[in-house]
C-alpha cells in the first residue's frame, strides 16, 4: 500500500468586491489619522485599493485582514507625506468623512476632545503614529504589527513606547496652548 501525497489545499483569494465595500470606511479613516489631507483622501483611498487588489492573490487567508491592509494605508501615506506639497499644511477643521456613521472611537469623545487627538497624531513621526494607532484603536498586538509593518519586533515595542510618551506631551502641551489644565 503506498501513501499518496495529496497536494496542499488551493488559497482562497478574498473577494476584492466585498473587501472594498467593508473595508472602504476603515482605509479612509486610516488615512486621516495618518496625516493625509482631506481633499486627497477619496484620491489615495482608491489607490490604496489598485494596490490591495494588486496583491490580493499573496494575502494569507489565516492572517487578519485590517492590520494587512493598515499596512497598504501606511506605505501611502509615507509616500504622500514625503512630498514636499504636504509638508507644511496643518488641518485644525475636521474634515467630511466618506461615511457618516462615527467610529467607535469618536462617538466615546467629545467632538473637542477628538480634535485635540487628532492635531496630537499630527504632530507625531508616522512610524510612531501607525504603530500607536493599530495598537491603541484597532486594538492589534504589536508582534502583529510588526508583522504588518515589516518592522522587527522590538523596533514595534519601541516604537509604542515612544508613540505613547510623544503623544502624552503633545496633549498636555495643545491643552497648556488653550489654557486647560
Amino acid at each position: 500500500m503506498s501513501l499518496k501525497r495529496e497536494p496542499p489545499p488551493t488559497p482562497v483569494v478574498p473577494d476584492f468586491r466585498e473587501i472594498f465595500e467593508t473595508q472602504f470606511s476603515y482605509l479612509w479613516h486610516v488615512l486621516k489619522r495618518l496625516g493625509v489631507a482631506e481633499r486627497d483622501l477619496e484620491d489615495l483611498t482608491q489607490q490604496v485599493f489598485m494596490q490591495v487588489h494588486g496583491q490580493l492573490p499573496k494575502f494569507v487567508s489565516t492572517r487578519p485582514l485590517r492590520p494587512w491592509l493598515f499596512s497598504f494605508a501606511y506605505h501611502a501615506a509615507s509616500n504622500y507625506r514625503a512630498l514636499s506639497r504636504h509638508r507644511v499644511e496643518l488641518s485644525i477643521v475636521a474634515p467630511e468623512q466618506a461615511d457618516t456613521t462615527p467610529f467607535a472611537d469618536e462617538q466615546l469623545i467629545t467632538r473637542q476632545e477628538l480634535e485635540l487627538a487628532e492635531l496630537a497624531l499630527s504632530c507625531m513621526a508616522l512610524e510612531r503614529r501607525a504603530v500607536l494607532l493599530l495598537h491603541e484603536v484597532e486594538g492589534h498586538s504589536v508582534p502583529e504589527i510588526a508583522d504588518s509593518l515589516s518592522i522587527p519586533l522590538n523596533t514595534a515595542y519601541s516604537r509604542l513606547r515612544l508613540a505613547r510618551q510623544e503623544y502624552e506631551q503633545a496633549v498636555r502641551r495643545l491643552r497648556a496652548q488653550r489654557g486647560e489644565s
